[in-house]
């Protein structure tokens, strides 16, 4: 037997679970298309799939999240017999998913969960934890900052330096940086201090408010932009204080994940994937919750420099999910699977 997977947006971190998948499984058969224009993955892939990839006894298990719909696709052609399609259980999708599909006018097709454990949002963090460990910048990771040179701004040795914000997202609309930085140019407004560091990847079509809010912030700007480079980027990670998601779509967190594990203190919606892997104290109900808390981080940045994380991290590593992993994609087909 092979396992098929099908990934839609091979991209981020969503790259990252496929490529550890594809290096810890013998016989693993991978379709995949580039990570652009998710919404229209979402739509359209499951056609593109359903014809471009072999009819194939061999194959037992088929990914739900992003082609969930392709066997009505398969369906439709009459081929629905050819594949047996076993969803993998990511996250609990907290009706994200569905009202995703409901906007499509695409019903959920009716996968079955490969077990009835939930297996979680968590599973590519790993990628991160053995890149970390072995980077040449390990030895900051994980709340071990180092010294900022951008600490000179501060104004003098009895001044502590201003808070670091960091917002690690793609730059698309469904990450809302409009929301984030509305927030940012509050605090502002509010002749508060602060660096800020936008990092992320971006596609073709970059959302105006990037490039007309990075001259607006002005010298409160320390990074911007993609870094290529994973040193680079978990370096920048391992030196922020505070890292902030606004998004209205994320399937799995992995990005806030990273850089709780470089120490800083995480500030997510209550929604989405966030509340299974946050403790309520990091979470906002609303714009105007998060920037009150970012007040008064930058009034303080020393709460959040000496807090220490409440949640739990292990749980997250390749380590601890990989055999769980085998063990769903490689045993036997049973009547319940």
């Amino acid at each position: 037997m092979s396992v098929l997977i099908i990934e839609a947006f091979y991209g981020g971190s969503h790259k990252q679970l496929v490529d550890l998948l594809q290096e810890d499984l013998e016989n693993c058969v991978l379709y995949t298309l580039p990570a652009k224009k998710w919404h229209w993955r979402a739509r359209t892939s499951a056609l593109y799939f359903s014809q471009n990839i072999p009819m194939s006894e061999h194959y037992r298990f088929m990914p739900k999240h992003k082609t969930r719909h392709l066997q009505k696709m398969l369906n439709l052609k009459g081929n629905g017999s050819a594949a047996s399609t076993v969803a993998l259980p990511f996250q609990q999708e907290q009706g994200s998913s569905e009202n995703l599909l409901k906007n499509f006018d695409i019903e959920p097709g009716p996968c079955v969960a490969a077990q009835e454990e939930n297996l979680g949002s968590s599973f590519m963090l790993e990628s991160y934890l053995k890149t970390c460990n072995s980077s040449k910048n390990s030895s900051s990771c994980h709340g071990e900052k180092e010294q900022n040179p951008q600490d000179s701004l501060s104004g003098g040795d009895d001044q502590p330096r201003p808070l670091h914000i960091v917002w690690p997202h793609r730059w698309e609309h469904d990450k809302d940086p409009e929301s984030f930085f509305k927030v940012l140019m509050h605090l502002k407004d509010l002749r508060l201090n602060f660096h800020v560091s936008v990092l992320g990847e971006t596609f073709t079509d970059v959302p105006d408010i990037f490039s007309e809010s990075k001259k607006a912030l002005g010298s409160s700007v320390l990074h911007w932009g993609y870094l290529p480079s994973r040193d680079d980027y978990f370096h920048v990670l391992c030196r922020a204080d505070v890292v902030v998601s606004t998004a209205k779509h994320e399937f799995f967190g992995v990005a806030m994940l990273e850089a709780v594990y470089c120490g800083c203190y995480p500030l997510c919606p209550k929604d989405l994937v966030y509340p299974e892997i946050f403790p309520a104290e990091y979470l906002y109900s609303t714009p105007e919750q998060l920037s009150k808390r970012l007040q008064n981080f930058c009034k303080r940045p020393d709460i959040v420099r000496k807090h220490l994380y409440k949640g739990e991290m292990t749980p997250f590593s390749w380590a601890a999910l990989h055999g769980k992993f085998r063990s769903l994609l490689t045993t036997e087909p049973r009547e319940d699977l």
